[in-house]
């Protein structure tokens, strides 16, 4: 979980996830494509972000200038093919703001695995990084006012698309930030042509 702010001012976010044709979550996330913002916000000196009121926001600027952001992910952080980035952006109310805040997910160019995921909360014009994970596979997603975390779980002789279980991790805001709500464990049978079937038995922590 990270504190480090960034400075944003606007109320949409337009990007191009790298489509590469997978399976959803199984394989890291689906990637979404949409137009990116042909204006984009101007890092300032001092590492944040800055914006006119009618700009739009950037999520690729908001990762770069997010100093919690690891050097690992920003130096992954490139375009696909042309001016498509990997980068999915969701919008919802999961912080009990009275405006939207703000999920982004890193995904790799090649298999579309989530690199890394984050949260960030509106403050007077800023946009506050209140929550990452950075520990692939991993993608976030806004579910009835609560985050999700789904993390798809590996054996050494499992593909990408059929992994062997899948972590899905529930948060809740508590007011300052995000506590755990439940984690779910879920085993994959992967006996009908390599397909991953959920098993019988499901580990359900809260």
């Amino acid at each position: 979980m990270s504190t480090g702010t960034v400075v944003l001012v606007g109320t949409a976010l337009f990007v191009v996830g790298c489509s590469t044709g997978g399976t959803g979550l199984k394989d890291g996330g689906p990637a979404r494509s949409e137009a990116v913002a042909k204006t984009a916000p101007t890092p300032s000196p001092g590492g944040s972000v800055e914006a006119s009121p009618m700009a739009k926001i950037d999520p690729v600027a908001l990762l770069k200038a997010d100093p919690k952001v690891s050097a690992g992910i920003k130096q992954d952080l490139k375009p696909c093919a042309g001016k498509e980035y990997p980068v999915d952006v969701s919008y919802g109310k999961i912080t009990g703001n009275n405006v939207d805040d703000v999920v982004v997910n890193v995904l790799s160019c090649d298999d579309a695995m989530g690199l890394g995921s984050y949260v960030y909360r509106e403050d007077g014009g800023r946009y506050e990084n209140v929550f990452a994970d950075e520990q692939p596979p991993v993608y976030a997603e806004i579910d009835r006012g609560d985050l999700v975390i789904s993390k798809p779980v590996y054996a050494k002789s499992d593909t990408l698309a059929y992994p062997s279980g899948e972590d899905v991790i529930t948060y809740r805001w508590s007011g300052e930030k995000f506590a755990l709500l439940s984690r779910v464990h879920t085993d994959y049978s992967n006996v009908v042509d390599g397909g991953a079937l959920p098993a019988p038995a499901v580990t359900q922590k809260n």
